[in-house]
């Protein structure tokens, strides 16, 4: 009887490899899907106010309609990617976005729109919570930090770099180029995606798989105070650079966003080396103090507080990852992964909905203070309650 086929962990434990053919196709099967993620989210909203001729306010109901639907299916899908496999989710999760695009040729009301935009978010609920568990079970050990480190650039890079492919392609053949250009590279993910081999082992699983795994939910609200904290900056930024006067308020987002490619590729395996009990609250820390430079700066602290937030993000989430992918059984990452991303989902959500509600009562300096002294919290609370990464035996 042949001896049974080698897993991609078991592989990478052996040779403890990062950058494999799977690692690089999932990697790139990630940059071609987020950029097609990062079109859909410039092109949408001017469907939506042009032929579709409906108000501005109408854009945040269509735009927001994706993420309700993603968070309801992360810990179902996180079962199922723990039962059947990280692949066929996989591969399944970028088909049916690059179907869900082509069908947006056919929307010619806001309430169709608004169910292809819960489609596309089941879509997106499959693709990343596979794609979260397979990166986990490739990783080798003691590299789950720099694994998520390198691959995460490909989510970055892909939601800067669809905005400007969907621009360009609006400008020359409107919106029904602006799909195709969207299915393309769904389908270019599909192909990507297909050749990364399975990485679980659901023969392992013998006992009920939790919907949300217990392991990820000290860590993940911590990775909610880092996420709202940075979805507070991001979205008050520009606004509050136009009132102090800023030439150009976008330079603000660039700072930040070549702080996080920088610190990500140059401290890569940071997080492998720093413990998490250590970095996530310097991290969160670092963010507490941008948010609060950016209250009290001016100008230049606004620009000092983007970098500072930069900090914080690229250290945080590989930071997170290691923490609890480190001790979570192999059979259950997809739940962990499930659970973790249901955090990345409310504190993009959360952050600016609360800080709207402190800015509508006051102004966007309070606002920045206020999640500053949630950053602050959760840094204390991080330092007295994760425990050091246990030291692997053998």
């Amino acid at each position: 009887m042949p001896a049974p086929r080698p897993t991609v962990r078991q592989v990478a434990d052996e040779s403890s490899s990062l950058f494999t053919p799977a690692f690089i196709a999932l990697t790139l099967s990630d940059l071609a899907y987020f950029t097609a993620q990062g079109l859909m989210i410039f092109v949408t909203p001017f469907f939506v106010t042009g032929p579709l001729a409906s108000a501005e306010g109408t854009v945040g109901l269509v735009m927001g309609s994706f993420s309700i639907s993603t968070l309801l299916l992360r810990p179902l899908v996180g079962r199922l990617a723990d039962r059947h496999g990280r692949r066929p989710l996989l591969v399944g999760g970028a088909m049916a976005f690059g179907v869900i695009v082509a069908l947006h040729a056919t929307a010619t009301h806001v309430a169709v729109l608004v169910l292809l935009r819960l489609l596309l978010g089941a879509a997106e609920a499959f693709f990343f919570v596979a794609g979260f568990a397979a990166l986990a079970d490739m990783a080798p050990p003691e590299r789950e930090g720099e694994a998520l480190s390198f691959n995460s650039l490909a989510l970055f890079l892909g939601l800067a770099i669809g905005p400007l492919i969907g621009d360009a392609l609006l400008e020359v053949g409107g919106f029904g180029l602006a799909w195709l250009g969207g299915v393309v590279l769904s389908l270019i993910a599909v192909a990507l995606a297909a050749r990364v081999p399975e990485t679980g082992d659901s023969g392992a699983v013998t006992e009920p798989i939790p919907l949300f795994h217990r392991t990820a939910i000290g860590p993940g609200l911590m990775l909610f105070a880092g996420v709202a904290a940075m979805a507070v900056f991001l979205a008050y930024a520009p606004l509050h650079g136009a009132a102090l006067g800023l030439d150009t308020t976008s330079t603000v987002l660039l700072v930040f966003g070549v702080v996080v490619v920088t610190l990500r590729l140059t401290f890569a395996k940071l997080p492998d080396r720093v413990p998490p009990r250590q970095l996530i609250p310097g991290a969160l820390a670092a963010s507490a103090v941008g948010l609060g430079l950016a209250a009290t700066g001016g100008g230049p602290g606004l620009l000092a507080a983007a970098a500072l937030s930069g900090v914080g993000v690229a250290f945080l989430t590989p930071s997170v990852f290691v923490a609890i992918f480190s001790i979570v059984p192999p059979a259950e990452r997809g739940a962990a992964a499930a659970t973790t991303s249901i955090f990345i989902d409310l504190g993009f959500g959360g952050g600016p909905l609360l800080a709207g509600l402190v800015v509508a009562g006051a102004d966007i300096p309070t606002g920045f203070t206020v999640a500053a002294l949630a950053a602050v919290l959760a840094s204390v609370l991080s330092l007295l309650t994760l425990q050091a990464r246990p030291v692997p035996v053998g």
